[in-house]
């Protein structure tokens, strides 16, 4: 491979890293993000992000990145912090700002930030392939840079709805955020129909598709807001919960899933609206060590752990001791600390 290959092999690997870690942004946007115009955005442009990365990873084959190992080596790199970056933003993404309106908007301004980043990554690209006599690369990063542009253009003129809407919520006392119609939610909706009308055997596999969408961050939480606020007590996890005390139910909770505190939660506070109970499963309500933790068997749990990671297994142990307190559990974190 000649130097002008090596390159523009290069460049295509950063431009590849950062459609890579794009996809797992734009997927935790769309699920905190309301049906609407900026939504439709955010969901083409996921399309499109996924078609940037199969073209240049296309490419990058045509180039013989493939035959050479230490251009594996770097594109491999490259992804992977990339993806680290992206997915280490998400969990708190859904935690920033004073509202639903604000989180939106904040995000969009990120995404401006991002697609001016995409527009340099394949502008750079282009004129670098250009200069090097490689027509078909300089083809390709001209192609997507339009897609960038266009993006970029769509998120501008949304910018200040998203504006008036903050100043709607936070200054008038007008919420217009709706948390049951975000992607997230959308989601949840669309495996319970699954659920619904299929049979045993497609129901199963609806079920390990909700396991899947829970890995989302975020998702668990809101898909049990949803199913607590149009739940009846026997839909709920915790037994005759309407004839039991306050004390009670307070001894239940930590057994209970993000997705089951939800949804007691929602069930809660549309019936009784014990101060004592809601700031109970405000408590628990803390982060999973890992979206979809709960979803989990105590074996599956464990082979995570194996992996090593200090910081991990003393969440695990943290979040089981004040959940479900499951002796398989900690003792795996336990040996795992004592083996670090």
């Amino acid at each position: 491979m000649s130097k002008s290959e090596q390159k523009v092999v290069q460049y295509l690997n950063e431009a590849h890293a950062s459609e890579a870690g794009l996809v797992s942004v734009l997927r935790s946007q769309i699920a905190m993000t309301p049906r609407g115009s900026y939504r439709d955005g955010l969901e083409k442009h996921l399309d499109e992000t996924r078609t940037h990365a199969r073209r240049i990873h296309q490419r990058l084959g045509e180039l013989g990145q493939g035959r050479n190992p230490v251009q594996v080596f770097v594109g491999l790199a490259e992804t992977l912090i990339s993806q680290s970056l992206a997915l280490s933003k998400t969990p708190f993404d859904l935690l920033r700002g004073s509202g639903g309106e604000e989180k939106v908007l904040k995000n969009a301004k990120d995404a401006c930030a991002t697609e001016a980043l995409e527009i340099a990554t394949y502008t750079a690209l282009e004129r670098l392939a250009t200069g090097v006599g490689d027509e078909q690369t300089a083809k390709l990063a001209a192609s997507i840079l339009g897609d960038e542009e266009r993006m970029l253009e769509r998120i501008m003129r949304e910018i200040p709805k998203l504006s008036d809407a903050v100043v709607g919520a936070d200054v008038d006392g007008k919420p217009s955020y709706d948390i049951t119609k975000t992607g997230a939610a959308d989601a949840a909706r669309g495996i319970a129909d699954e659920v619904k009308q299929t049979t045993h055997e497609t129901q199963s596999r609806a079920k390990r598709t909700a396991r899947q969408a829970r890995k989302v961050p975020g998702v668990a939480q809101i898909e049990g807001q949803i199913k607590g606020a149009v739940a009846s007590e026997e839909d709920l996890p915790i037994p005759r919960y309407d004839s039991l005390t306050a004390e009670q139910i307070l001894s239940k909770l930590p057994e209970l899933s993000q997705i089951d505190l939800a949804k007691v939660d929602s069930y809660e506070r549309k019936n009784d609206n014990r101060s004592t109970v809601l700031s109970r499963i405000s408590a628990l309500r803390r982060g999973e060590p890992w979206p979809g933790y709960d979803e989990l068997t105590v074996a599956e749990i464990e082979a995570v752990l194996g992996d090593g990671d200090e910081q991990r297994t003393n969440d695990v142990a943290a979040y089981e001791r004040a959940h479900k307190n499951r002796a398989g559990v900690l003792r795996g974190a336990q040996r795992e600390t004592a083996n670090a």
